[in-house]
């Protein structure tokens, strides 16, 4: 038995996406132009004015202190002629003043730009592939595990706004700062400028390298944290089991595995980066003593190497303190590059996960489903997964409106599906099931549900008060329809003995209530949706002899003037069906009366003789097609896993 994880779940629709980062960009980000222009703006602005004070401070020591030209000579004379020395000081103090100021001012600007954009991008990122996920149809919730759209969900959405907001920030920033003391080392000295500059495409080209080397590597990060995702989830929803088994140690070894899985893919992203951002610092670094040798030698002796050309005090400082901002900020190009790979690698499986293709489409002209009488017809109906095994063969039948049609067979044989083709759970692949006379294909889906009551023999609660359960789904309902409710589906004596009553939590997956409490609440949920038509899935699977008796009597009455689907290994819960039918591996093998089935002593009244007790009068032939599909199932089950 298996117990390994598949790889990456989204990487076969993913590599069908297009450019991931493109579309992010295009989908999302154009609904936020706005901010999106003012981060620019701001930050186009705010890094020019952080050139101001060097500037000026080079610029000072020639024109003031050196007297090597007019300190602001631009202005007219009549204006600047009467300054003297310290006012030419405080002036040049007042320009720098200045532009701290109006800086932070950008600086708050861009902020506030950056951040309302790629908040809002990733909001509408994540709100959009919760409601396409959740719009997929059930097979895909089958083959897909929890913690692996958890993770996609959570961490690869959270990835996205952290480049949005900090790595275009940061490269806009880089660009700028760039080009702006480019221009002004080359306006300065462009022969010292093009040494400043002479690390430029060195570090281009390792970028180059570390670009190539790491993109595979986060893309395996980002698949093993969703395995540890899908682990850590599955192992915590089933602690019960494992306590109950004996199993911790089991679990602590394949936990153990996964997250060294994580830990080998993690570290390998690591030992490159690592290397990568000490080395791009040495190299900028080198570029840096370069420009202070060269050019403290130009300012003591002259020009090297017979270049020509002059270089001032002034003009020295002014490259030594924008070769900094020059040089460090090409070093920090790599943490920019660090995080595109990691966005476009989440970008990849979020865009992988909304590209997921669904087998349940609404017709672009479908219409609302109004229910008249409830009469259900299976005309033909043919269903099978996408690994081409069929579940269901040419099943047909009609159910009148008002009647009540049970569905009974072996395990496997296919009646759960068969109900939730009608609730289009999945769409069948040949053959159509109509309600008064409508193909539900034709219907919208959501009058289609809200005119069918379902209730699953997998109770599910949400982690609220019993009150909000109830009312799941029908969310104007006041309190005393809530009651009403509750004391149909033989629950409001027990909620009243809870410490809270209705408004009692119920915890997480309603961990506080025992199995039979849960599925009358969610009996209670079916009952207050007053539906038309009525789908019991093994409805009284979870309570006791005594419970069972009360809660059938009650949806004897709820069933009484609705169409009816029931589903129970209990035959004695639905052996008053008008109509029993019976399913052997997909197909309909008997249909009738309780009484019609007892007398052609097929598979029904085996069936019935396995809960009488009468198994040693049970024919041969039938205990043997009972052990080959128990064989069946468990070799499936086998395989699932």
């Amino acid at each position: 038995m298996s117990f390994e994880t598949d790889g990456d779940p989204f990487e076969d629709v993913r590599e069908e996406s297009g450019n991931a980062m493109y579309r992010l960009f295009t989908e999302y980000g154009r609904d936020y132009l706005p901010q999106f222009v003012v981060g620019v703006v701001a930050s186009v602005f705010a890094r020019l004015l952080d050139l101001v004070p060097p500037v000026m401070l080079g610029y000072a020591i020639d024109t003031i202190l050196r007297n090597n030209g007019a300190f602001l000579g631009f202005l007219p004379a009549s204006i600047r002629g009467g300054w003297t020395t310290s006012e030419q000081v405080l002036v040049a103090a007042g320009i720098v003043a200045g532009s701290f100021v109006l800086g932070a001012g950008f600086h708050w600007l861009r902020n506030w730009g950056w951040n309302s954009f790629s908040q809002h991008v990733q909001h509408a990122v994540r709100t959009d592939t919760y409601e396409k996920m959740q719009r997929l149809n059930m097979e895909f919730f089958a083959e897909k595990q929890t913690g692996e759209m958890m993770s996609v969900l959570s961490n690869d959405v959270n990835r996205l706004e952290r480049f949005l907001n900090d790595g275009l920030n940061s490269a806009l920033r880089l660009a700028v700062m760039v080009v702006g003391v480019a221009v002004v080392l080359v306006s300065y000295n462009w022969r010292l400028a093009l040494l400043t500059m002479l690390p430029v495409p060195v570090i281009a080209l390792f970028t180059y390298w570390f670009i190539k080397t790491i993109q595979p590597k986060y893309a395996d990060v980002r698949t093993s944290v969703g395995k540890l995702n899908s682990r850590l989830e599955n192992n915590l929803g089933g602690i019960q089991v494992i306590k109950t088994s004996n199993t911790e140690e089991f679990e602590d070894e394949r936990v153990e595995d996964v997250s060294r899985s994580y830990f080998d893919a993690n570290w390998g992203a690591i030992t490159v980066r690592i290397k990568f951002f000490p080395a791009l610092r040495v190299i900028a670094g080198l570029g840096f003593v370069l420009t202070f040798l060269v050019g403290a030698y130009w300012v003591a002796v002259g020009a090297p190497f017979g270049v020509g050309g002059a270089l001032t005090i002034g003009g020295f400082v002014v490259f030594i303190q924008l070769s900094q901002q020059f040089i460090w900020p090409m070093a920090q190009f790599g943490q920019i590059i660090n995080m595109y790979q990691r966005a476009r690698a989440s970008s990849e499986r979020v865009f992988g996960l909304m590209d997921q293709p669904s087998r349940i489409a609404q017709d672009p002209n479908a219409t609302e489903l109004d229910v008249d009488d409830g009469e259900v017809v299976y005309d033909g109906v043919t269903f099978g997964y996408d690994d081409g095994e069929t579940i269901i063969e040419d099943v047909s039948f009609d159910v009148a409106g008002g009647e009540t049609l049970a569905l009974v067979g072996p395990t496997g044989a296919g009646k759960s599906t068969v109900l939730k083709l009608l609730l289009r759970m999945y769409d069948p692949d040949s053959g159509e099931i109509r309600i008064d006379g409508r193909d539900i294909a034709g219907v919208t889906l959501p009058s289609l549900r809200q005119a069918i009551g379902y209730v699953s023999q997998d109770t599910f609660l949400f982690y609220g008060t019993v009150a909000e359960n109830i009312r799941y789904g029908t969310f104007d309902a006041d309190h005393e329809d809530v009651v009403a409710a509750a004391k149909a589906a033989e629950a409001h004596e027990f909620i009243q003995n809870l410490p809270d009553g209705y408004e009692t939590m119920v915890g997480e997956r309603g961990v506080k209530l025992s199995g039979g409490q849960r599925q009358r609440i969610d009996i209670a949920r079916a009952v207050l949706k007053d539906p038309d038509i009525m789908v019991l899935d093994e409805a009284t699977s979870d309570v006791d002899t005594e419970t069972e008796m009360l809660i059938q009597r009650s949806l004897d009455e709820l069933t009484e003037d609705r169409t009816t689907f029931a589903i129970a290994h209990r035959l004695s819960t639905i052996k008053d069906a008008d109509t029993i039918l019976v399913l052997e591996d997909g197909q309909v093998v008997e249909r009738g009366t309780h009484e019609d089935l007892l007398a052609e002593d097929g598979l029904y009244a085996n069936l019935w003789g396995v809960q009488a007790g009468e198994i040693e009068e049970l024919p041969d032939e039938f205990v043997e097609r009972a052990s080959r599909r128990a064989a069946t199932v468990e070799d499936a089950d086998a395989t699932d896993d």
